[in-house]
């Protein structure tokens, strides 16, 4: 049986529990689905652990077939969903240290993972596993804040800290990450500066708007060419309009298909794991935000598939 079973063969309301019906396990798993519901490092709205369920539950009105990259990801990767990595609530390290065996070990194996969050403390964990098995990586943040503040209420490990630890663990190439669409009000004049001092390229929405996304994506091929790359997606990025399940709105974003334009045409980096965080259902009531999340991920998927392809030297990728 091919996975995932579109709505056209199964209904949607008949699912598995798992991320468009895929299978738990599979031979030669190239990506793999992976829940990290972990949200006690949030500073406001709280909720993101149910959204690896929430975004599950959204993908079940998606087809398996790229129309835009013509591929078919979730197939020709022999994608699986392994479920969520059963954290602790209230304790983070312990939290972190077993999101990054559950992601090494997919990335160990050569498979690409995708992980669904939880606020974004969880980025730290990913970039550990990442650097673990790839050294100090590449990174592209989409995101409305820079999440490299130092403390909050003098607690250094929350959602608005994982870039700023991650620099002080030697895990990012500093000049080859890329904050892109950061936006709204600021504590204090120098927290944009935060980052620029990691050495940081941070693409504000302004920037955006007077440079083009074309040419903030040329010079991201430029810098970071093939180096390994971790993409992380908060979903806040987009306007609160198209995304308002969110933890901490800033208005001013991107619309939906702005944001899809924009994932599409990342399809020349060596990616090697992604993940999508800060998603809230109780903040989502017609589910716009999960069902923004879960295509987001397809998008992951077949750019990640993309890649594979490419490694495989396979000149077919269309599957019709």
């Amino acid at each position: 049986m091919k996975y995932p079973l579109s709505p056209d063969v199964k209904p949607e309301f008949c699912t598995t529990g798992t991320f468009m019906r895929l299978p738990s396990s599979r031979e030669d798993a190239k990506l793999a689905i992976v829940g990290m519901p972990f949200d006690t490092a949030a500073s406001f709205r709280v909720g993101a652990r149910f959204a690896p369920q929430a975004i599950r539950q959204a993908s079940m009105t998606l087809f398996p077939y790229h129309p835009i990259h013509k591929v078919y990801p979730f197939e020709v990767s022999n994608a699986i969903d392994i479920g969520d990595v059963s954290v602790i609530p209230h304790n983070i390290h312990r939290s972190y240290k077993l999101i990054e065996d559950a992601m090494f070990e997919l990335m160990d194996k050569k498979i690409i993972p995708i992980g669904l969050g939880g606020d974004h403390s969880v980025t730290l964990a990913n970039l550990r596993a990442a650097s673990k098995k790839y050294g100090p990586v590449a990174m592209i943040h989409f995101d409305s804040h820079t999440d490299t503040w130092d403390t909050y209420y003098d607690e250094k490990y929350w959602h608005g800290s994982p870039f700023i630890r991650a620099y002080e663990e030697g895990l990012l190439i500093p000049n080859k990450v890329f904050q892109i669409g950061i936006r709204g009000t600021l504590n204090h004049p120098g927290d944009l500066e935060a980052s620029y001092d990691l050495g940081y390229n941070v693409i504000t929405t302004p920037d955006i708007h007077e440079r083009g996304f074309e040419s903030i994506l040329r010079k991201m091929k430029a810098v970071i060419g093939d180096t390994p790359c971790f993409l992380t997606f908060d979903i806040d990025f987009v306007d609160p309009s198209c995304a308002p399940g969110t933890g901490t709105l800033e208005v001013g974003g991107y619309n939906s298909m702005e944001t899809l334009k924009m994932i599409r045409t990342l399809t020349d980096f060596n990616f090697i794991g992604f993940d999508l965080v800060e998603v809230l259902p109780s903040y989502d009531p017609t589910q716009i935000t999960s069902l923004l999340a879960a295509t987001l991920v397809h998008e992951f998927a077949s750019l990640a598939t993309l890649k594979i392809v490419k490694e495989n030297n396979n000149c077919s990728i269309d599957l019709v």
